[in-house]
């Protein structure tokens, strides 16, 4: 049996899998995020051990001790771009600044200026929420902190190093930092001093579905396994969700409906496209490469609407399905910028706005301009990778959004693709962890990323198109005509 942690923004999420690749086990635990300033976004890393050691026991708990000890390896999936820093005694010099956080924006200008060969290198634009201008902004507002870091991590090789005592990344996940020759799948000593950092305080790199340590004795007894438990390299969110739905192989592709939103189609080469705000990073399996466009703020649209409106997802999600086809072309337009945005725009300042009240709306017509608001940002991302010459006329659909076939369907409707949901979709980057564990132990790839068993197709509804079209149009209206209220001098 194989164990998967996939440590979210908003959970850490864990599974088992059998020998067989079968899903045995599922639990998760919440995690919560501290915004002490606007554009801020932080936790702290002993709750993520914490809520990993919670949920390790309660799958331990569903299987029992017996079964839960047949475990031969662990994979880590994890949110990326974090920065978490550590002094010469490993401890946590402050809390982790986390990809959502947008208070970084003036040092990407800087980091641009500083590195002419960042695109060519990086194959990104300096955004925010990518982990080097976060370290520019700590060596500028906290100079005393700076100089004690010996090391910056990953949130998931934060993780690992609890687990195993080393130090070890993937390409995937370090790919998001910008310090990582994506090409070459290595540090760039160029990159690094651009922002003030050094490789020595990098940490090592293996691929994701090779060993990088096993389990340390305590942390071994602690969660009732044995003590040779090999951990695999993982990888970043996306791409452990792309082991786990299949999508390793040239040109295929997913979208991930979590915290975020992702299209992650899969390239055979390094192929950058910053202009159009494209992610071009490595695959976590060896000499892959991926294209994915990310917008900051996806289920986490429904998760703040429903708090705002004390209700809960599937209540909501009922009251929608029961508007009819005029209450939905009349519904309010949503742009969902709640943490800015990346994909098309670049924009950490951009904001979200509800476009078009009136007194006759109610709250299941707003919690539809949601559902659609994220679709269009979706759409916006995939003209994105069109332009970067990426085509796709197929995803499949992963992440907690998958659980709503009324969602799933919408997309397919606003994005003009087939989307597919598999058996197992919403377990996303802990599936693909647990894959990727079954690899490090000796696994073929072949027989280990298969495609989960479909669950449901969604066609794109022709009668619906003219209507998204026009919504859709109005809605980048909104956005290219109503500038934030805050920006870099408010």
């Amino acid at each position: 049996m194989y164990l998967g942690i996939d440590l979210g923004t908003s959970e850490v999420k864990a599974v088992v899998i059998g020998a067989d690749g079968a899903l045995l086990a599922l639990a998760g635990s919440a995690l919560n995020v501290s915004r002490p300033h606007p554009r801020w976004s932080e936790q702290a890393p002993a709750d993520w051990w914490q809520a990993a050691c919670d949920t390790v026991a309660k799958l331990r708990a569903q299987l029992g001790d017996e079964l839960f000890r047949d475990v031969r390896a662990v994979g880590l999936s994890g949110q990326m771009h974090g920065a978490v820093l550590l002094d010469r005694d490993e401890q946590v010099l402050r809390p982790a600044i986390l990809w959502s956080d947008s208070r970084a924006a003036p040092e990407c200008a800087e980091l641009s200026r500083r590195a002419p060969r960042l695109h060519a290198i990086a194959g990104n634009l300096a955004m925010p929420g990518f982990t080097a201008p976060k370290l520019m902004w700590v060596a500028r507002h906290e100079p005393e902190l700076f100089a004690r870091i010996a090391t910056v991590l990953l949130p998931k090789d934060w993780l690992r190093l609890r687990m195993t005592g080393r130090k070890v990344s993937d390409p995937s996940d370090a790919a998001g930092t910008l310090w990582l020759d994506v090409e070459g799948r290595n540090w760039s000593d160029e990159l690094l001093a651009a922002s003030g950092m050094r490789r020595d305080q990098m940490p090592s790199l293996v691929d994701g579905s090779a060993p990088s340590g096993v389990l340390l004795p305590e942390v071994a007894r602690a969660w009732g396994l044995d003590e040779d438990v090999i951990v695999a390299g993982g990888a970043g969110d996306g791409a452990a969700s792309a082991v786990g739905i299949g999508a390793v192989n040239p040109g295929d592709g997913f979208l991930s409906l979590g915290t975020s939103g992702v299209l992650f189609v899969v390239n055979d080469r390094f192929r950058p496209n910053p202009a159009s705000a494209i992610h071009a990073f490595c695959h976590t399996l060896p000499q892959r490469w991926h294209q994915m466009s990310v917008m900051l703020s996806a289920a986490s649209c429904l998760r703040w609407f429903c708090r705002l409106c004390s209700v809960d997802e599937k209540s909501l999600l009922a009251e929608i399905e029961q508007l009819d086809d005029e209450q939905r072309a009349n519904a309010p337009l949503f742009l969902p910028y709640l943490s800015g945005e990346r994909t098309p725009h670049n924009d950490p300042y951009a904001s979200g706005v509800f476009h078009g009240l009136s007194p006759e709306h109610q709250r299941a017509a707003l919690g539809y301009a949601v559902l659609e608001g994220v679709a269009f940002g979706m759409v916006d991302g995939l003209d994105a990778l069109r332009a970067a010459g990426t085509g796709v006329s197929q995803l499949s659909l992963v992440g907690g959004g998958a659980r709503s076939p009324y969602w799933a369907q919408l997309l397919a409707d606003a994005l003009e693709v087939k989307i597919v949901t598999h058996v197992g979709s919403e377990a996303g980057g802990a599936l693909g962890a647990a894959r990727l564990a079954w690899l490090a132990d000796g696994g073929s790839e072949a027989e280990v990323c298969r495609k989960p068993a479909p669950q449901a197709l969604h066609e794109p509804d022709a009668r619906r198109r003219e209507v998204l079209r026009t919504r859709l149009q109005r809605y980048r209206d909104v956005y290219e005509r109503f500038p934030p209220l805050h920006g870099e001098d408010g």
